[in-house]
C-alpha cells in the first residue's frame, strides 16, 4: 500500500515532520515532531505542533503512533503534547537505553532518571512490525548517526530520520557519542537494498548549494544514483574517510543541550523542583 504523506517543515530547525495516513481509513502516525524552543529566553511554544494537530483534526484522523526516528540533538520533540491532545503511542528504537545511559551520565541525572526506555510506550527492535490501520510498518535498525536510529518502512515509503539527506546534500554526521561512520555506511546499504521505487522521506533539509527550495522526498533509485556521499557505489573506506574528515569540522547543533535532556525523556522536561520550576543543565567541557 502507498500511504498518504503530509510534510510539515520547521524553518527554525530545518526539520520535517510527517503525518502518515492509511489511505483506506482514518488511522495515521506522526513522525519526528517539533516543540518550538527559544534558547535565549528558555521559552517553549507549540505553534509547529499545533499546525500538525489542526491538520489531523481537519482531516478527522485518528493518531495511533507518535514515532521518533532517534533522540534528536537539534530540536525538542512535541510528542507528549500531541499525545495529550490526540492520543497515540510514542515509539523509538530499543537502543534508546544506550543513549539514556550515555547522556544520563553526561548530564549527571542521578539514579532517579530511569535508563530503561520506560518513558516511551513502545521500544522497537530491528525486524519489528506495527500497523497504522491497514498499513503495515516495518522497522529497520539503522545506527551510525546515533545508536538508536530507526528507519520506518511504511508501505512504499521509508522515513529515514537523519541517516540520509537529499541526494545533493549527502548523509548524517557520526561524531556524537555512540555514533560511527562505519555503522552508518552499513545502515545506508540496508536502506538502499529496499526496492528502487521506494519513496524516501528525510528528516532535515538545508538546501544544498545551487538549490533554491527545500526538499524532503526522493527515492531509493535516486539515492543510489545521485547521493553525493554514497551514490554510484561509493566504497566503505572512502565514505568513512570522507565522513570522519567532514565531521571534524562541524560545530555542535545549537539546541543539542536542551534537546538531549528532553528527548531522552520522550519529549518531557526534567522533573520540576520543590517550587514547581523546571531547569535544564549545561555540562561544561562534556560535549
Amino acid at each position: 500500500m502507498s500511504p498518504e504523506v503530509t510534510a510539515f517543515f520547521d524553518d527554525a530547525t530545518n526539520t520535517i515532520s510527517y503525518v502518515v495516513r492509511d489511505p483506506s481509513g482514518r488511522a495515521c502516525a506522526v513522525i519526528d515532531t517539533v516543540l518550538d524552543f527559544d534558547y535565549a529566553s528558555g521559552r517553549t511554544d507549540t505553534a509547529s505542533a499545533d499546525a500538525i494537530i489542526d491538520h489531523i483534526r481537519a482531516e478527522n484522523l485518528e493518531v495511533q503512533w507518535l514515532l521518533e526516528s532517534h533522540v534528536h540533538a537539534d530540536h525538542l520533540s512535541a510528542a507528549p503534547y500531541i499525545q495529550q491532545e490526540l492520543g497515540g503511542k510514542i515509539g523509538i528504537g530499543d537502543n534508546i537505553r544506550l543513549v539514556q545511559d550515555t547522556f544520563g551520565k553526561i548530564f549527571n541525572e542521578g539514579t532517579e532518571f530511569q535508563r530503561d526506555g520506560s518513558q516511551f510506550d513502545q521500544l522497537f527492535q530491528d525486524g519489528d512490525s506495527f500497523h497504522i490501520g491497514q498499513l503495515r510498518g516495518d522497522v529497520l535498525h539503522t545506527p551510525g548517526h546515533t545508536p538508536a536510529c530507526l528507519t520506518y518502512v511504511i508501505g512504499d515509503a521509508a522515513f529515514v530520520g537523519d541517516t540520509l539527506f537529499m541526494p545533493d546534500f549527502g548523509t548524517a554526521r557520526c561524531d556524537f557519542p555512540g555514533g560511527s561512520s562505519e555503522m552508518l555506511y552499513q545502515s545506508i546499504q540496508k536502506i538502499l537494498a529496499l526496492p528502487e521505487e521506494t519513496r524516501i522521506f528525510v528528516g532535515h533539509d538545508y538546501k544544498a548549494p545551487g538549490r533554491d527550495t527545500y526538499a524532503w522526498e526522493t527515492t531509493v533509485a535516486e539515492q543510489k544514483r545521485r547521493n553525493v556521499h554514497v551514490g554510484e557505489g561509493q566504497s566503505r573506506d572512502a565514505f568513512v574517510r570522507m565522513r570522519n574528515t567532514r565531521d571534524a569540522t562541524l560545530a555542535m547543533p545549537k539546541l543539542i543541550i536542551p534537546s538531549l535532556q528532553v528527548n531522552m525523556r520522550a519529549g518531557r522536561m526534567p522533573p520540576a523542583d520543590e517550587n514547581g520550576d523546571v531547569f535544564l543543565k549545561v555540562p561544561i567541557d562534556k560535549l
